[in-house]
Order: structure tokens, then sequence, then C-alpha cells
């Protein structure tokens, strides 16, 4: 890896080619006279991220709908990050109407999805897809970073993946000397730091994504013996594989007040701490996603709503909180039981729920009861899960901080939710998973 100054490369364009810019000008392209050049410096402070010459700390969010854009902005952030270059030149024209960056997203393939890192005609392929995406964007004032795949050490054996890696990052060096590029990786290690290095070493720096593991992130830099500059490139909310289970494997999801207490501290005690080599970070998701459940990482819900992790991001990002908070959650009982417990109900029987909850501003709270199938995916790192369904009928009262309903008619695994909402695109919400026998 390069450890001292990582600046652009800059390379003489012959006549013919800028002829060829002037053409592409034609057809609305951004003109190259208006690219926004990265690097990185090594500082007495540290490694620190440079725009155009001047210092950029990234205070950004990964997002999953370019809808949800005027709301990032709105909330203080100055970059994002995707994962494919899908609608690429789209987020990149909002984000520049809005003053925001980009770390764009290229989609490499992944051995658990069937690429054969062995098979280089797909790798050539690849390549060259990859080449057209790049010579479609490169320009474009709102661009900083190109993230080369995402999490390629997730269930990964061939080495020659980061071959691969290499080669296109030393494409886009060429073909694009003004930005930097990366690659994203699941957690950090020494084995992959020095495979990365051995194999990958045109890349301009490491980004890596963890979620309760983040809590330890000086200890596992020191431990994988990495000494260049770091972007968090996905953190957040303690992941389904990080918490504790029932009996029948059901993961225990946090509430979403106590997921906002984690989005703060580990911003504050692991992210902004580390300024020797963290050069910024963007949370996870600023969207909405099912995996395992329907709000396990995303800091919205599906109509909208802000969560409280949102009103965190607000606060770190700019030093206030926003005008109108979200509801915060105190505490949720099912039949006078807790997730913890291992709630089993019988078929048909009649039970009680209760949830309380407070608001910051005093807004009239309004609630929300859903009963819910187990998610049975054993998808991971993100691969699209199917949404379990709801089942209706079971409430003869929905909308009161208490409730009682009918257990589910069939036997399994089900969750009870809870929503509290206070009448400002503001919600707050938690769930309990429970068994149902005869």
């Amino acid at each position: 890896m390069k450890y001292l100054i990582y600046q652009s490369r800059y390379v003489i364009f012959s006549l013919s080619f800028l002829l060829l810019c002037s053409c592409n000008a034609q057809s609305k392209k951004k003109s190259n006279t208006n690219v926004t050049k990265s690097e990185i410096r090594l500082t007495d402070e540290g490694y620190r991220f440079f725009l155009n010459g001047n210092p950029f700390y990234v205070k950004g969010a990964g997002v999953s709908d370019i809808s949800s854009l005027e709301t990032l902005h709105k909330h203080g952030a100055n970059a994002f990050r995707t994962w494919s270059t899908d609608n690429g030149r789209e987020n990149l024209d909002k984000a520049d109407e809005l003053g925001l960056k980009v770390m764009m997203g290229i989609w490499v393939g992944l051995e658990r999805h069937g690429f054969d890192y062995d098979d280089e005609k797909a790798v050539q392929r690849q390549l060259e897809s990859i080449r057209e995406q790049v010579l479609e964007l490169k320009d474009h004032p709102a661009l900083i970073i190109w993230g080369i795949g995402n999490e390629m050490n997730h269930h990964s054996k061939n080495p020659k993946v980061w071959d691969a890696v290499n080669e296109i990052s030393e494409m886009i060096h060429e073909l694009d000397p003004h930005h930097l590029t990366t690659t994203s990786l699941a957690g950090i290690d020494k084995k992959n730091v020095d495979l990365i290095s051995h194999r990958a070493s045109d890349l301009d720096f490491l980004s890596i994504q963890l979620y309760a593991a983040i809590e330890i992130l000086p200890e596992l830099i020191t431990k994988s013996n990495y000494k260049g500059p770091l972007l968090i490139t996905e953190w957040g909310a303690t992941g389904y594989w990080e918490v504790g289970k029932t009996e029948w494997g059901a993961p225990l999801e946090n509430n979403s007040s106590v997921k906002a207490d984690f989005y703060r501290s580990r911003y504050e005690k692991s992210i902004v701490s580390q300024s020797q080599q963290v050069i910024g970070s963007f949370v996870f998701l600023w969207g909405q996603k099912q995996e395992r459940t329907p709000t396990w990482f995303g800091m919205f819900m599906p109509d909208g709503n802000e969560t409280e992790s949102v009103d965190v991001m607000h606060y770190v990002w700019n030093g206030e909180w926003p005008e109108n908070r979200t509801p915060r959650l105190i505490d949720f009982t099912l039949d006078g039981k807790r997730a913890v417990d291992n709630i089993k109900l019988k078929v048909g029987s009649s039970y009680s729920a209760q949830v309380k909850a407070s608001d910051y501003d005093g807004d009239e709270l309004i609630y929300r009861w859903e009963i819910m199938e187990e998610s049975q995916s054993n998808k991971s790192g993100g691969d699209a899960e199917y949404i379990p369904d709801v089942i209706n009928g079971l409430f003869p009262d929905n909308t009161d901080s208490s409730t009682s309903f009918l257990a589910p008619s069939q036997p399994g695994a089900y969750r009870l939710f809870i929503y509290v909402e206070d009448g400002n695109r503001h919600s707050a919400h938690a769930n309990i998973p429970f068994w149902v026998e005869h």
C-alpha cells in the first residue's frame, strides 16, 4: 500500500484525446475542468483526506435510494457511498446539486455468488465492463473515490480475487488520474492486510466494515499491523450474527433507542477518536431493507419515517439535535416477559403486550402493533432476503400502548413488532420473537 502521500496521478493528454473530450462535452458530460481531485497526505496529526487541496473529513452514509439524499443533506452529511454504478450519473448529478460528494461503488463478482477467479475470460470481461463504467463517470465533479468491490474477503478462498482488484485499480488510475481507489473489507485482520499488500498494492488505501466489533477497532488495527489510512465504509447497529438468540435460533434485535445509543457511542469512541488513521465514515444504512427483520439495519422505516439513529447522526455531524426528535422506547413486554425470556405461546390463546415510550417534544404518540412470521433466511453479506408474511386479524385494538392479541393458529416462530410514531415523520420500534405451540 502507499503510506506517505497518496496523490492523483497526472498524465499528458494527446491532442486527439482533447478533441474527444470536446465531443463528450457536447453530449452533456461533465468537463474535466470541474473534476474534484482527491488525495491523502500524511501530516503531523496523521493521515488526512484532501479535495482540491482542502481538508475533507468524510461524514457520510451508505445510501440505498436516491430519494433519501435530500434528507441526508438536511441532516448535515457531506458525502455518501454506493455499492455499484447503477444510476451512477443520476446519483452524481443529485449529489452535485446538493453539495454532496460520492464514493462510487463498482460491483465486482463475488465467489459466494459463483464468480470464478480462475476463469480468465470472465475476469477479462468484468474488467472491460468496469472500464466502460469508469469512462462514463470519471469526470463528474461530485466523484471523490472509487470503491472496488464490497467485502471481497467474505466467504472468499481464491487469492486471485485480489489480483483482479489490483488490475481494476491500475486500469482506473490509468483512465482517471484524479481519484483514489479503495476496497471495502468485512473486518480487518493481518491475513487479509498482508494478502492485499502483496497482491493489490495499487490500491490507495483500505476501507473496512464493522458493526459491534467497531468497539474494539483500535485493537483490531494494531493486530492487523496496518499502518495506512482507513475509511469506515459501513458501521451501525449490532449485527444479527453478533447478538444472542432464542432457543429456536431467532436473533434478538435491539430496539431503536438502544441502537441509537450505540450509533452515538461507536461514532464518538471508535471513529472520530482514531484520528491518526481514520479519514471518515459512511454510516449504514441511510434507507431501509429486509435483513432478518425489516428494521434491523435501516435508519428509516418503509414509509420513510426517521428513527432515533438519524437524530444521533444529526447531532454528531452538527453538534446539535434536530428541531423535532424521535420518540424514545423505555420498555417493551409480551405477557410480562422480554425477548430474552424464550417466550412460548399457545395456539389461539389471548395474550397482552405493553410498551412504554416518551417523546422529547411532548408530541402525542401513535401506536401500531404487528405480528410477522420469523425469517428463515440464511443469507449473509447483505444479500437480498424475502420479507416474511404479516399475520393479520390478531389484534382487536391496534392503537394503544397496551394491547391484547390472539396467538397465530399455526405453530412456529413469529415476532411481535411495536411501532411508536409522533406524527412528525419519526418512528421508534422494537420486536420480540416468540414461539407458538399446541
